[in-house]
């Protein structure tokens, strides 16, 4: 590879833009998928080796972190807050994930894999935006 190569391969990292995965079920939906403990092993396989594939295609920027059912939301002048889950929603966020794509085409693409998808739950896509200066 000559010196010429080098820019290109930084213009095309620098093409990459982050999303975030935020990957939602149920309350139901997350007892059903975990039921038994072999079950959940099964579960937790298959969601491992997903992000093992993500990782080794370097498309993971943050792993995330599993979130709790349980929370708390603020809102208002007033700061009036809520306990969870929340009644207007039923979904739960069970945790985020940030990948690297070239458009959100690709970050579909990238999460049609997601085991979620096969009964237990959904996963939103969402582009990061950049902060103003």
């Amino acid at each position: 590879m000559g010196p010429r190569s080098r820019p290109r391969a930084r213009q095309e990292a620098r093409a990459m833009s982050e999303f975030v995965y935020l990957f939602r079920t149920t309350e139901a939906e997350q007892r059903e998928a975990m039921g038994e403990p072999e079950q959940a092993r099964r579960s937790m396989g298959v969601w491992m080796e997903w992000i093992r594939d993500l990782d080794a295609r370097g498309k993971i920027k943050d792993w995330g972190k599993p979130l709790e059912p349980k929370g708390r939301v603020m809102r208002g002048k007033k700061r009036l807050v809520t306990d969870g889950p929340f009644a207007e929603s039923k979904d739960i966020v069970l945790g985020f994930m940030v990948v690297e794509a070239k458009d959100l085409a690709e970050a579909t693409e990238l999460a049609s894999g997601c085991p979620m998808l096969d009964g237990a739950g959904s996963v939103e896509i969402r582009p990061v935006g950049a902060m103003p200066a």
